[in-house]
């Protein structure tokens, strides 16, 4: 029976690309000057760094626009509050991975309000759709791409 799963994954090294080019842009450009602003990665997180809370807001944009022109997602990016300490300010981006419970069982009531021909199943931090054709899945996958979801989500592993 044809599958495929739903997942929402982030390719890593892209992500790594990206904060390198925004790291670049941040070093050269002028308001930046003398100042020790930068982005690092830490797991899951991208911490941005600078002297004031509104440096802080300048490069956001600037890490959007490296993040967009690598491919990636920019509602995967989930920004946190700013933490100012005096000399520093600070702020965590979090990075949305996998399908969590609440969007897996928003998907498949998706998937069953259709009334489509298909099973939906979640197994861990993805979906599993089988349908006996595969023009069925295919249903699916065009559906779900016009939903307004709170996370990109990608179609693998699709088998005849």
């Amino acid at each position: 029976m044809p599958t495929f799963d739903i997942v929402s994954e982030l390719d890593s090294h892209e992500v790594t690309n990206a904060l390198d080019q925004a790291n670049k842009e941040v070093s050269t450009r002028f308001d930046f000057k003398g100042s020790n602003a930068c982005f690092e990665q830490q797991d899951d997180n991208i911490v941005m760094k600078a002297e004031s809370t509104f440096q802080l807001q300048q490069m956001l944009p600037i890490l959007y626009a490296k993040m967009g022109k690598r491919g990636i997602d920019i509602s995967s990016l989930e920004s946190g509050k700013i933490q100012d300490t005096g000399k520093t300010a600070q702020q965590t981006i979090t990075l949305k991975q996998g399908v969590g419970s609440d969007l897996a069982k928003k998907i498949v009531k998706l998937i069953k309000d259709k009334k489509l021909k298909v099973q939906a199943a979640i197994n861990g931090d993805k979906v599993r759709v089988t349908g006996k054709k595969r023009d069925d899945l295919q249903e699916v996958i065009q559906m779900l791409r016009t939903e307004e979801l709170e996370q990109p989500l990608q179609f693998n592993n699709f088998r005849d």
